[in-house]
């Protein structure tokens, strides 16, 4: 590889990193949030190293992981629960218990990082061509990238906390969009994206009867009441999946912690 095409294939994987690390930095800070300062630091340091190591060893097998299938739809649900997980976390209350949330969240940045770099070395693989030397390069230098990132995010999220749900609804999204273009997946959701109204009226009559009575109407009311973008218009799938998984996961959040602090209430007006 000459000089130029090495230059020239840095300067791309360096964009690719800067454009799909992000929600990777999201995870970082979301996972980090609640640690004191310095164990903060510590955390996005050695979760940040282990996270690219196996970024790195997952690049150069990217090739082989392409034909696993089911992969990435597996690697969209632990994200569902990773970012529930991350929503409903609380903040600790001695060092004890900082000491042992600090080892839980290098767990955390690192399985989650690599779940969501499916992306990521699919497309720094593609960039470097086969060489390893290039691959490696420039995932390290990613690794700045990353931390300077999660810390700004720490920060947002500290000072707004509302900012945690969009973190936590941009992990969502990854899952969605993972599950939508997993190889065995994509084509089940497809076809049936392509069902008639009929197809999805006796799908839900067989299915889901129960519905149409709690509604106080009929299965074929329920399925004229859903959007006509939904049922009949196939490209827009590619949104639609993410999009409800990015409410459940925000609302289940938003529930559990909900209930946790009506029960903690109930506790101290007991007491």
């Amino acid at each position: 590889m000459e000089t130029q095409e090495l230059i020239f294939g840095l300067i791309n994987i360096l964009i690719i990193n800067l454009v799909l690390s992000g929600d990777n930095a999201v995870v970082i800070a979301l996972a980090s949030r609640n640690l004191v300062a310095k164990q903060r630091k510590m955390a996005i340091f050695w979760g940040s190293a282990g996270a690219i190591i196996l970024r790195i060893v997952l690049t150069i097998v990217a090739v082989f992981l392409l034909r696993i299938p089911y992969l990435q739809a597996i690697g969209g649900l632990l994200l569902i629960w990773i970012g529930i997980k991350l929503l409903t976390d609380e903040e600790d209350e001695d060092e004890m218990e900082a000491s042992s949330n600090m080892m839980t969240a290098i767990k955390t940045i690192i399985i989650a990082d690599l779940i969501m770099s499916l992306d990521n070395v699919l497309a720094v693989a593609a960039a470097s061509k086969g060489n390893y030397l290039l691959l490696i390069i420039g995932l390290a230098v990613s690794i700045p990238i990353i931390i300077v990132g999660s810390q700004l995010l720490v920060w947002l999220m500290n000072k707004f906390p509302p900012f945690v749900y969009i973190g936590a609804g941009l992990i969502a999204w990854t899952a969605g969009e993972m599950i939508n273009t997993d190889k065995k997946i994509a084509p089940l959701l497809y076809n049936f994206s392509h069902a008639s109204g009929e197809e999805v009226a006796k799908f839900f009559n067989t299915t889901a009867p129960e519905l149409a009575k709690y509604y106080n109407t009929t299965v074929d009311g329920i399925i004229q009441a859903m959007p006509h973008s939904i049922l009949n218009m196939p490209e827009n799938l590619e949104w639609v999946l993410p999009a409800v998984i990015t409410v459940l996961v925000c609302g289940s959040g938003w529930w559990i912690k909900s209930r946790r602090k009506a029960a903690q209430a109930d506790k101290s007006s007991a007491a």
